[in-house]
C-alpha cells in the first residue's frame, strides 16, 4: 500500500469532493474484472471514487484494504459506500523520476514554539521542484529568470 501523510490526504480528500464514482461493485463482488477497470481508472485519473453496493460494512473494508493492497494505491477515505482510492499516475513518476531536481521530494520542516517553552512542531511536507523552504518554515515557489532581450538578440 501507497502511505501518505496526513496533509496530502487532506488535499485529495478536497480534491474528490466534486468527483463522481467512476466504479461501480455490485453483488458479485471484487472480481478480476472489477480490479482491471480501477486500475484502468488509476492509471487515466489517479484519484478516482468507488460505489460499493451491499449492506455489510465489513465486506466494504475488506474491499477497500483488498484493492489499496493490490494496486498498490493509498486508501483516502471511506464514507459509507464510498471509496476513494489514489495512485500517482504512471506519467508523473516518470517526469519526476527522468528530470533531476525537478520531481517531488520529502522535506522536514522543523518549527520552534512561539513561548519557546514547548516542543517544536514537526511536519514533513512534500515539494515540487520549483518550491523552497524559507527560513520561517513556509513553502515559496521560484519566480522565474527574468531574460534579457539583448542577450537573445546578440545571440541570433
Amino acid at each position: 500500500m501507497l502511505k501518505l501523510t496526513p496533509a496530502e490526504r487532506s488535499n485529495l480528500r478536497d480534491e474528490a469532493h466534486a468527483l463522481n464514482p467512476v466504479v461501480i461493485i455490485g453483488d458479485a463482488g471484487l472480481t478480476a474484472a472489477v480490479l482491471k477497470e480501477i486500475d484502468a481508472s488509476l492509471k487515466a485519473h489517479g484519484l478516482i471514487k468507488v460505489r460499493v453496493f451491499g449492506d455489510e460494512r465489513e465486506e466494504r473494508i475488506g474491499i477497500y484494504d483488498a484493492i489499496c493492497a493490490e494496486l498498490h494505491a493509498a486508501p483516502i477515505q471511506h464514507i459509507g459506500k464510498l471509496l476513494v482510492i489514489y495512485r500517482p499516475k504512471e506519467e508523473a513518476i516518470k517526469e519526476s523520476q527522468g528530470k533531476k531536481g525537478r520531481g517531488l521530494r520529502e522535506v522536514t520542516i522543523v518549527k520552534p514554539s512561539r513561548s519557546g517553552t514547548k516542543k517544536p512542531s514537526v511536519s514533513k511536507v512534500m515539494l515540487k521542484g520549483n518550491e523552497r523552504v524559507t527560513a520561517g518554515g513556509t513553502i515559496k515557489r521560484a519566480k522565474p529568470r527574468q531574460t534579457s532581450s539583448k542577450k537573445s538578440l546578440s545571440a541570433k
